[in-house]
C-alpha cells in the first residue's frame, strides 16, 4: 500500500464525511441561498472570532481576495522571502492586483526581523509604494509561530497603520500544537489579526475548500474579487458539509498527526547522512548529505513511500497515514543509507509545496 507523505492536501474524504457531504441540503451559492454554505460561514467566523466569513475554492484564492480587499494598485504588502502567499502562488497580488510585495528575510523559524519589518514599512511619498500590509503565517514549514512574536509583529504594524492578514492554511495545527481546545486556541491567535485564510483540504481532510474571514467590509470586497476571480460556487453545499464535518471530526485527530511526525524524526535521526531539520507539528524537513536528496527519494518511490524536495525532503504527515506507513518510510530510509557504492545524485527538479 502507498505511503504518502508528500502533503496532507493528498487525503481523501472518509466514508462518513461522504455521507454527510451527500445529504446536504444545497442552493445556489452565487446567489447566497445554500444553507450549508451560510451555515459554515457563520460557523468559521465564530470559531475565528470574526464577524463575516466567505467560502472560497482554495487558500490560494482566499489569501489572494485578502490581499485584494486590504490593498489597492500602487499598495505594497510585506511577507517573509520564503512564505507561501510570496512564493508558491504564483505572483497572484502582482499581477492581478498591481500589489508590490516588499519580501523580507526569514529565520530558520518562519519569523522576520522586527527591524527588518520597520525599515521596509515607506513612508508617505509618491516616490514609494503605500505600504498597507503585513501577510504572516501559522503554521510556517510545520513550526507554530510564538504568541510573542505574533504580538509584537502586529502590534509594530499597526503602530504604522498597517492592516495585518494571517495565512493560516495550519492554523488548526499550530492549535493543537499549543495544547488545550484548539478552538479556543485558534480564537486567540487570529484575534491579532484583520483577517485571517483558513483551509480545510490540508489537515482537517475536506476534499476542496478554505474560508476568508475577517470583517463585513473586508468580505464585501472579497465576495466582489471572488466573482472577477471565478469563485462562485453553484450548489457549493456538498463542499461545505465535507468542511462542516471536519471541523466536528478531524480537529482534535490532528495530535495524531504530530505524533506521528515525531516518531519519523526519531525514527530518522542518528541516520549519518541525514539531518532532520524540524517536526514541530506534522511536518518534518530533513537534509541529505552529498547530493543524494533526488536518489533517495526515488529510492522511497520504489518503495512506495512519496515524499517531496524542493526545499530539503519534505514528509508531512496526516489521515491518510498510519504509524505502520510511518514505520515502513523509517525502515526504507536506514535501507537506502546501509546500500553501498550509491553514486551521488544531481539536484532534483522543482516541485511545488503546498
Amino acid at each position: 500500500m502507498l505511503v504518502d507523505l508528500r502533503s496532507d492536501t493528498v487525503t481523501q474524504p472518509t466514508a462518513a464525511m461522504r455521507e454527510a457531504m451527500m445529504a446536504a441540503p444545497l442552493g445556489d451559492d452565487v446567489f447566497g441561498d445554500d444553507p450549508s454554505v451560510q451555515a459554515l460561514q457563520q460557523r468559521i467566523a465564530a470559531i475565528t472570532g470574526k464577524e463575516a466569513a466567505l467560502f472560497m475554492p482554495s487558500g490560494t484564492q482566499s489569501n489572494l481576495c485578502a490581499m485584494l480587499a486590504h490593498c489597492e494598485r500602487g499598495d505594497e504588502y510585506i511577507v517573509g522571502q520564503n512564505a507561501h502567499t510570496y512564493r508558491y502562488e504564483g505572483g497572484g497580488a502582482a499581477v492581478l492586483g498591481s500589489i508590490q510585495p516588499q519580501p523580507l528575510a526569514q529565520d530558520a523559524a518562519g519569523q522576520m526581523q522586527l527591524a527588518d519589518i520597520a525599515a521596509a514599512i515607506k513612508p508617505d511619498d509618491p516616490h514609494f509604494a503605500r505600504t498597507r500590509l503585513l501577510c504572516l503565517e501559522n503554521t510556517w514549514n510545520g513550526h507554530p509561530m510564538p504568541a510573542s512574536y505574533l504580538d509584537a509583529a502586529t502590534a509594530l504594524a499597526r503602530e504604522h497603520g498597517l492592516a495585518v492578514h494571517l495565512d493560516g492554511a495550519r492554523v488548526f495545527n499550530a492549535a493543537v500544537a499549543a495544547g488545550g481546545d484548539p478552538y479556543e486556541a485558534v480564537r486567540g491567535i487570529v484575534n491579532r489579526f484583520d483577517s485571517v485564510s483558513v483551509c480545510f483540504s490540508k489537515g482537517l481532510g475536506a476534499p476542496i475548500g478554505s474560508a476568508l474571514c475577517g470583517s463585513p467590509e473586508l468580505i464585501r470586497r472579497a465576495l466582489r474579487w471572488r466573482k472577477m476571480l471565478g469563485g462562485g460556487l453553484r450548489q457549493a453545499g456538498l463542499l461545505a458539509a465535507a468542511a462542516h464535518h471536519a471541523l466536528d471530526h478531524q480537529v482534535h485527530r490532528l495530535a495524531d498527526d504530530h505524533a506521528l511526525a515525531q516518531r519519523l524524526a526519531e525514527g530518522l535521526g542518528g541516520i549519518e547522512g541525514l539531518s532532520v531539520r524540524s517536526a514541530q507539528t506534522n511536518i518534518v524537513f530533513v537534509d541529505v548529505a552529498h547530493g543524494r536528496g533526488p536518489a533517495l527519494l526515488a529510492h522511497l518511490a520504489r518503495d512506495g513511500v512519496l515524499a517531496t524536495g524542493l526545499i530539503g525532503l519534505r514528509f508531512v504527515t496526516h489521515l491518510g497515514v498510519d504509524a505502520a506507513g510511518i514505520e515502513r518510510a523509517i525502515q526504507s530510509t536506514r535501507a537506502f543509507f546501509d546500500q553501498a557504492g550509491d553514486a551521488p545524485a544531481a539536484q532534483a527538479g522543482g516541485t511545488a509545496v503546498y
